[in-house]
């Protein structure tokens, strides 16, 4: 008899400990969901698509880039979304045969193609994420010096990420990888591949 009212004396905080872990995993959820948002979906599922990318990996550019600002200036006055400098739209656009537009870097549908085709050309030269994206975020001319250079790439088609001289650069690459994973997560796990 005592241990019957034992059992069901536990069965109580039993029953409160596992809907507190099911309200936690909900609130998780719905926190990460608001640090990791979806914005501008038509735009970055059409240019993903377009370009080969994982939507994941153009989200967590664009967040870690921009923060969803589509009106924001860098100090080295790269613009929009995807944080194009003027030099990089016009080359972008003279790929794709279009016209650079330099008043429209702000729009953020054009602004998300072309930095979308600028990841996808450089995932094609470098043949990997992290290359990529290192030199999206410190250009191409110092990663293909990094690869050269036996301190930062032992094989000279893999970047060494955390001997890399800017700090900067290890942190965007991080960033971006360990964004693109909550994305996943949260939004992606059925349809996508490793980054």
């Amino acid at each position: 008899m005592k241990v019957e009212r034992i059992g069901r004396l536990l069965v109580i905080p039993f029953l409160l400990l596992c809907a507190y872990l099911v309200w936690r995993e909900f609130i998780s959820e719905a926190l990460e969901r608001k640090l990791y948002p979806l914005h501008y979906t038509d735009a970055v599922e059409a240019s993903a698509g377009e370009f080969g990318l994982p939507p994941e990996l153009v989200y967590a550019v664009i967040l870690t880039e921009s923060s969803f600002d589509p009106d924001v200036v860098s100090t080295a006055g790269a613009k929009g979304l995807m944080q194009l400098t003027d030099d990089t739209n016009e080359w972008v656009a003279w790929r794709l045969g279009e016209e650079s537009e330099p008043s429209r870097i702000f729009e953020p549908g054009l602004n998300i193609r072309r930095g979308c085709y600028l990841l996808s050309y450089l995932y094609e030269r470098f043949g990997g994420w992290n290359e990529a994206l290192a030199a999206y975020n410190a250009g191409v001319g110092r990663v293909d010096g990094w690869l050269d250079d036996l301190l930062y790439s032992s094989d000279q088609k893999t970047l060494i990420i955390d001997k890399l001289p800017i700090e900067e650069t290890r942190s965007y690459i991080a960033k971006v990888l360990k964004s693109a994973e909550k994305y996943k997560k949260l939004y992606f796990e059925e349809n996508s591949e490793e980054i």
